[in-house]
């Protein structure tokens, strides 16, 4: 029997005889599904089981790393290079394997999926060690090059997940904590950078976002260590400490420079009126956790 991600789906037999409009609203129907597929309690309890994983690996001085092939592992790839402008980490934090190397993001290597061993080697070659975690990362749940990682991973007795859009996937088989989100099939029959791939996005920003809370990289809603990597981003950077200390613009710019640039460091300074290396032992203390730094300085 073929896996739910290369059925034919009843709805788009005749998609090629559809008009654009219907074209499109059939797609956009068949994409509402995903959200309601993430949401389904069992597999938020799963979601939320990796996020503490991912969590216990960085507090530990671990990394956290995403394997995959084809549209799995170029989200991968988006998913881990993102979180160092946001956030603020180190690109070590998160890193991401591509079936094929880097090649592999912009053009298919054929058959690099279907070597587990490759797999291995590509993880060795990165140090991967026992107090990091790895994702496992295939739409149909079964891509040799990602069991062949989660094997060695598990074979230095480090913490695995799996995510896979197929019931009873292969890969949750050789995770510790396995990721099933049943999208059902697509509109172009097996065309998993749809549904699937939507679905995949969805679930690898939830993980990498609830991560980045739990570590302190947010406080309220605000990116308080963000990267001012360029123009946009340094305007971004002020107006947050604007936002978060509810100072005019031209003050948030003052400590912005006060601050060496760092965000975080200039609103602990404004809301405890600490000079920076004061405000920064405060943060160093507190795990970098703004909230817990202001409280220990109105407690003191």
């Amino acid at each position: 029997m073929k896996s739910e991600t290369e059925q034919r789906n009843p709805r788009s037999m005749n998609v090629d005889t559809m008009s654009t409009e219907a074209i499109l609203r059939l797609i956009n129907s068949e994409d509402q599904k995903v959200p309601a597929a993430i949401g389904q309690p069992e597999v938020l309890a799963a979601i939320a089981q990796v996020v503490a994983a991912v969590d216990r690996a960085i507090a530990s001085g671990g990394h956290v790393f995403y394997v995959g092939a084809g549209t799995s592992g170029r989200l991968g790839v988006l998913d881990a290079a993102e979180t160092v402008p946001t956030y603020g980490v180190s690109p070590q934090l998160f890193q991401s394997l591509i079936a094929g190397g880097e090649g592999a993001m912009i053009k298919a290597v054929e058959g690099a999926e279907d070597s587990a061993a490759l797999g291995r080697e590509d993880l060795i070659a990165r140090h991967f060690a026992q107090n990091d975690f790895l994702l496992g990362i295939a739409a149909s749940g079964r891509t040799p090059y990602v069991i062949g990682a989660l094997d060695y991973a598990r074979s230095l007795g480090a913490e695995t997940g799996a995510l896979s859009c197929n019931p009873d996937a292969e890969i949750s088989k050789h995770a510790d904590l396995p990721i099933e989100v049943v999208v059902g099939p697509e509109v172009v029959t097996g065309s998993t950078r749809m549904k699937a791939g939507t679905a995949q996005k969805l679930v690898l920003n939830m993980i990498s976002t609830t991560s980045m809370i739990n570590a302190g990289k947010v406080y309220g809603n605000l990116m308080v260590d963000v990267l001012p990597t360029n123009e946009k981003l340094v305007d971004r950077a002020k107006r947050i400490i604007q936002a978060a200390t509810d100072v005019s613009f031209e003050e948030a710019a003052t400590y912005y420079e006060r601050a060496a640039h760092r965000p975080k460091l200039a609103i602990v300074m404004i809301l405890t009126g600490q000079g920076a290396d004061a405000a920064q032992a405060l943060l160093d203390a507190c795990g970098g956790r703004i909230a817990q730094a202001v409280k220990r300085a109105n407690q003191n």
